[in-house]
């Protein structure tokens, strides 16, 4: 009896062979399925970031960003927004090149004004010139959508190869384990509000996100073959900081972990050139990266002029000498003291029906958890509970959870509490971590297991945790298209959805200035001839669209009658009169949840 088990286990023509492959099928069509369903997704998340740019009008922050993009283009200076290195604008510059507005380099006054005056008072179309600024990063959001996928996968292959089963099968059983987390991540990915949302405006917060990720997955990936894969990390680690300064503090992080991939890749030499190996990785990976932040000023002029439009802070004390001692541009630097400046600036925030000056550690995480997907909050926690907790997948957590941690604590410190966008890096990681879900089950498989005998055993688990992924991605999806195509001022059914949103928080989580367009049709459409009083917070001009209206703070309150039209940060914070005309009023309809109409 024991001699005819041994055949059973071990012969090669045994015909218990036949359950060690019991994804032979699924595993024969992955080459053409895996494509088709992240083309797909791709294809659904580029229909909604494409139909939310169109009909969206410019953000606060984006005409100072095509104006600045289109500075470059024809002047070939930086002059304005030196608070941003240029690389993100670069990006959209490569549409605005297409959409060849009229420019004028000698109008004077702030960026704001600069950027106002190129879409409104020069000749232009500002609705198709912001479509064109736009589709550069929305492109770019796609493309980090393939890293989602091929990050989460690389990730999560080697958790599904249980310790024991023979090569074979155990290379079939991570393959297929890879690919459904990094399914699951790209899912995640590509309904997530946020990242529609802000992957559809030409502005930086999507950019620099997927630049972090991109340098964590080559991070990974050079635990393997570190002269491959190393100099590629140090590139979008330089992306990263030459699109915005608030990447800075992922640079000790990531040079850490590629001292880490260094020394995993050279395990097998002595302990001194283990060490040295890893200190070599860690400073050509931060060489790199500032040789790209010099790259993309080059990019701009070549003999690096820097004429300031507006004038630059003085930075003294210590951070002003560290600043000083950076290894980077003077416009860079000059850029760092603007930072700085606006940081200590005592700023109005608002959160869950309360006004403030000044900072709230607790902004972010409770801002994120309004605004995150209850189902990828649920697989992302998951998720992170089992890269820490499992040995065999421990070796993937601090790529996973220190650059989003150290990135979410250090915009936690800020006083601009203005929106999640500061910490779009959480939700992208998030998805990425939820790709860890389906290898639960292979990993709590014993080492010394006999195969093929686990494999029913495996399989209903395994059926179980794919259902249980399957009911939350799904979730997270319905969720996402209930809010299209108003993504901005999304928030979960926990917090009453994308309606109840400018009751607990203001700026770009609800309100930025998007719907003024949409306030112009609806105005048109049901109140032609109204009377209108509006006050909009945003960086459009209501006239162009069409609006006759008059501020009525500016009037005594009796004389103000007909239609209240506020912006809804405005409302979170009216005080004095715009208060007491809203207390004396009653709402009679909302546009794209950011704008609240009253009848008075």
């Amino acid at each position: 009896m024991m001699a005819r088990e041994q055949h059973l286990l071990l012969g090669p023509a045994a015909p218990a062979a036949a359950p060690a492959r019991p994804y032979a099928g699924l595993h024969r069509h992955r080459r053409w399925l895996v494509p088709l369903v992240a083309l797909l997704l791709l294809g659904q998340m580029a229909a909604a970031m494409v139909t939310t740019a169109v009909q969206q009008t410019p953000t606060i922050d984006e005409p100072v960003y095509v104006a600045t993009a289109t500075d470059y283009l024809h002047e070939h200076r930086i002059r304005y927004n030196p608070e941003h290195p240029p690389l993100g604008k670069l990006l959209i510059e490569a549409g605005v090149a297409v959409a060849d507005p009229h420019y004028d380099p000698s109008y004077p006054g702030t960026q704001g004004d600069v950027g106002r005056h190129l879409l409104y008072e020069s000749g232009n179309d500002p609705g198709r010139l912001m479509l064109w600024a736009r589709l550069p990063v929305i492109v770019l959001t796609l493309l980090f959508g393939l890293v989602v996928f091929a990050c989460a996968r690389d990730l999560t292959r080697r958790a599904g190869e249980p310790a024991g089963m023979d090569g074979e099968l155990a290379g079939t059983a991570g393959g297929l384990t890879g690919t459904a987390g990094g399914l699951v991540a790209l899912a995640l990915y590509t309904v997530t509000p946020d990242v529609v949302a802000h992957g559809s405006l030409a502005t930086l917060d999507m950019p620099v996100t997927g630049f972090v990720l991109t340098s964590v997955w080559l991070l990974w990936r050079a635990r393997r073959r570190p002269g491959l894969y190393l100099p590629p990390a140090g590139v979008a680690l330089g992306a990263a900081v030459a699109t915005k300064m608030s990447a800075l503090p992922a640079v000790p992080v990531l040079t850490a972990l590629a001292a880490v991939s260094a020394a995993v890749a050279s395990a097998g030499a002595g302990r001194r050139r283990r060490v040295l190996t890893a200190l070599a990785a860690a400073g050509g990976l931060a060489l790199v990266a500032v040789a790209v932040v010099w790259v993309s000023y080059l990019a701009v002029d070549p003999r690096l002029r820097f004429s300031p439009a507006e004038p630059v802070p003085a930075l003294h004390g210590l951070r002003g000498t560290l600043v000083g001692l950076l290894p980077l541009p003077p416009a860079y630097r000059a850029g760092m003291r603007v930072q700085f400046g606006l940081e200590d600036y005592p700023w109005q925030g608002y959160l869950f029906g309360h006004v403030y000056t000044g900072r709230r550690w607790y902004y972010l995480p409770a801002a994120l958890l309004v605004k995150t997907p209850l189902g990828l909050l649920a697989l992302g926690a998951a998720g992170a509970v089992a890269v820490v907790a499992l040995r065999r997948l421990r070796a993937a957590a601090p790529y996973l959870l220190l650059p989003p941690a150290v990135l979410l604590a250090a915009a936690m410190t800020g006083s601009r509490e203005f929106g999640t966008r500061y910490a779009l890096c959480v939700p992208v990681f998030l998805a990425v971590t939820a790709a860890w879900v389906p290898a639960f089950m292979p990993a709590f498989i014993p080492a010394r297991a006999p195969w093929p005998r686990p494999w029913p055993w495996w399989r209903r688990r395994w059926r179980w945790a794919a259902a249980v992924t399957a009911v939350l991605v799904l979730w997270t999806a319905v969720s996402s298209l209930r809010a299209f195509p108003y993504y901005l001022p999304y928030a979960s059914e926990a917090f009453g959805g994308p309606a109840h949103t400018h009751r607990l928080l203001h700026d770009s989580n609800v309100d930025w200035g998007q719907d003024l367009g949409r306030l112009a049709d609806r105005l048109r459409r049901d109140d032609p001839g109204e009377r209108v009083w509006l006050v909009y917070k945003g960086s459009g001009v209501p006239s162009y669209y069409g609006i006759r209206a008059a501020d009525p703070r500016h009037v005594p309150p009796d004389r103000v009658h007909g239609l209240l039209v506020v912006s809804d940060s405005a409302v979170a914070k009216a005080s004095g009169r715009l208060a007491e005309l809203i207390a004396s009023s009653h709402p009679v309809g909302d546009v794209g949840y950011s704008i609240t109409l009253y009848r008075r």
